[in-house]
């Protein structure tokens, strides 16, 4: 864990056991740093990931502000910050990421629906990949994720390399634009039991993803399981006229 992301994680537990209470103002970046032992740089770094999860305002001229009811959801609110990576989240809320990979491995004869939605009709000579993954916030199991992939984004990359977030390694090699979800609430099955260890026939958010390059190029086809006792997912709708 960076010095950054220490700070960060300090600082929400402060404000969930209210030593920081609501529209409170934050001691000085000055002071902070000095209670740190950083530098101001470093501060400012902490307070802007804070600023960005919506946990903290800055009114210039005067201060940084714990915002109304920051922290009263202890859930995760995934597309809260846009299309973001589960580390880049985990970073936000103060906590570490890391994942353990159960599978990644070639697919010899994907279906129609794969082949669709990869459109792989217009890449005949792309090999498809199969990558398995749980991955963690601190100990807790979060997410089991299934991610459908083409070679072409992740080549020379090997078992151990699928550890780190998936964006990362993506963007080495490709622009990420957006991405379509479908979000439906099911039961939890024998396997997403044993994998996130919670109870079975408990409500779980299943969520089916494909992300695409800026110019519409689908880079990866996702169906993940998040647990519906630590997530929600927000939203921005837009009116057509």
């Amino acid at each position: 864990m960076t010095k950054v992301e220490e700070i960060v994680k300090i600082i929400r537990e402060r404000i969930r056991n209210e030593t920081y209470t609501s529209r409170q103002r934050l001691p000085s970046e000055y002071q902070l740093a000095q209670e740190f032992h950083v530098s101001r740089l470093t501060i400012r770094k902490a307070i802007s990931s804070l600023i960005n999860a919506k946990i903290l305002v800055k009114d210039p001229g005067k201060g940084t502000y714990v915002m109304l009811g920051a922290e009263r959801n202890s859930k995760i609110e995934s597309g809260r910050g846009g299309l973001q990576s589960f580390t880049e989240v985990a970073r936000e809320h103060g906590k570490t990421a890391h994942t353990k990979v159960l599978k990644f491995a070639p697919i010899r004869n994907p279906s129609r629906k794969i082949s669709e939605i990869l459109a792989l009709d217009d890449r005949l000579d792309k090999q498809v990949f199969e990558l398995k993954r749980i991955r963690y916030w601190d100990n807790d199991p979060m997410t089991l994720e299934k991610i459908l992939i083409c070679d072409e984004y992740i080549k020379n990359k090997t078992l151990t390399d699928f550890e780190q977030s998936l964006f990362k390694i993506l963007n080495e090699n490709i622009e990420i634009g957006y991405a379509h979800q479908e979000i439906e609430a099911i039961m939890v099955t024998d396997e997403i039991s044993k994998y996130l260890n919670i109870k079975r026939q408990q409500p779980i958010f299943k969520v089916k993803t494909i992300t695409y390059t800026p110019d519409a190029i689908p880079i990866f086809f996702d169906t993940s399981f998040y647990r519906a006792d630590k997530y929600s997912f927000k939203s921005t709708l837009t009116r057509l006229r």
